[in-house]
């Protein structure tokens, strides 16, 4: 190799690196910009067999079908909301009311009724406390002064997340009026003599998703009416809200349900801090925990095995791998997408590699 070969050799090198990173730090500059995309893509998934419906059976016309989808899900988010607005209202309106000397002592008698009925003696319990970092009131050294903030932040919040919500309904809206408007940018990139595999993964891949997604709504939805009924028959306050936060967790796999069950236990207690813990609090919470138990066990043996087997065809164990596998890579970002990524990689490998005995196997099912 002559010195001019190499010399050439080494400038190609860094100008494909210097191109990589460039393009890395373009995409992180809009990376917001992906995102929006990248739920949009989700919406216009979850609202696809919709506007089939209407346009095929109902014989909407294509933008008709669209915008009447396009409504029901702009409905169906506004109803979410409307969950929340009479609980963020109360709070607002009570914090600048609240008592904190009277919550803390609130929570301090909970804190001593517990380590009481657990066994522990009145000596012992006195004894307990002056010895903890706690020292006598539970919520010594903690300023509850940061709620109101909380709430200045949300309002702050809330105009980036509107101008987001906007473009995330904008890009949907022409997703699902063009379905092959995804398809025609990606295509652009792919060689020609490619395209006709690529167009069939990405048919395939919007079929399998948009049934997982529908079953994954379908999943919340059985998971939060069970809440609600446990919750409304205990007699917890704002039993809808909390069970459609506690339902929501589940989308994330395995840790969320245990994120949704403790916060509902937790606001199940904190709901009759004034109450007697062992003849009311003790009891409302044990009938909590057992219709998370039921929603849980509902789910794992219903839900997800219907979504698993019906939607992205894959075996439960083999979904257990994938998202373990995800979490520890990208945390709890990677346990939510693990599934939805894995089975675009499946259908890609069968469309691409489809002769190769490993994705055959890998891919029998699809």
């Amino acid at each position: 190799m002559t010195p001019n070969i190499i010399s050439k050799g080494i400038l190609r090198a860094v100008g494909i690196l210097t191109a990589i990173v460039l393009l890395c730090y373009f995409l992180y500059q809009i990376s917001s910009v992906i995102a929006y995309i990248a739920i949009a893509v989700v919406v216009a998934l979850i609202g696809r067999p919709m506007t089939l419906f209407l346009r095929k059976r109902l014989k909407f016309p294509n933008t008709l079908a669209v915008v009447v989808t396009m409504l029901m899900m702009i409905g169906v988010l506004a109803g979410i909301i409307a969950l929340f607005v009479p609980l963020i209202t109360e709070q607002s309106r009570n914090l600048s009311l609240l008592n904190i000397e009277e919550l803390q002592a609130s929570l301090n008698r909970l804190y001593q009724e517990v380590i009481l009925y657990l066994g522990a003696s009145p000596e012992e319990v006195n004894q307990i406390i002056k010895e903890s970092s706690l020292g006598k009131n539970v919520m010594e050294g903690f300023d509850l002064a940061f709620i109101p903030n909380i709430l200045n932040s949300f309002f702050g919040i809330l105009s980036s997340v509107s101008l987001g919500l906007f473009s995330v309904l904008f890009i949907s809206f022409f997703f699902l009026r063009d379905s092959k408007l995804f398809q025609k940018g990606l295509l652009v990139f792919i060689p020609q003599n490619k395209e006709t595999n690529t167009v069939n993964s990405i048919e395939k891949i919007n079929g399998l998703l948009s049934r997982y997604f529908i079953g994954l709504l379908i999943q919340i939805l059985i998971l939060f009416t069970i809440y609600v009924i446990v919750l409304l028959i205990v007699g917890i306050e704002n039993a809808v809200v909390i069970a459609f936060l506690c339902a929501l967790f589940n989308i994330i796999p395995y840790l969320g349900p245990i994120i949704g069950g403790a916060l509902m236990i937790f606001l199940t207690m904190t709901s009759n801090l004034d109450a007697d813990f062992s003849a009311v609090i003790l009891p409302k919470t044990g009938y909590v925990l057992i219709g998370i138990i039921v929603g849980q066990l509902v789910d794992n043996f219903f839900s997800q095995p219907f979504i698993f087997s019906n939607s992205v065809k894959s075996h439960p164990l083999e979904i257990f791998l994938v998202i373990i596998v995800a979490g520890l890579l990208f945390g709890v970002v990677g346990m939510i997408i693990a599934v939805p990524g894995y089975t675009a990689i499946k259908v890609i490998l069968k469309e691409f590699l489809s002769e190769n005995e490993m994705v055959k196997r890998l891919t029998k099912n699809l």
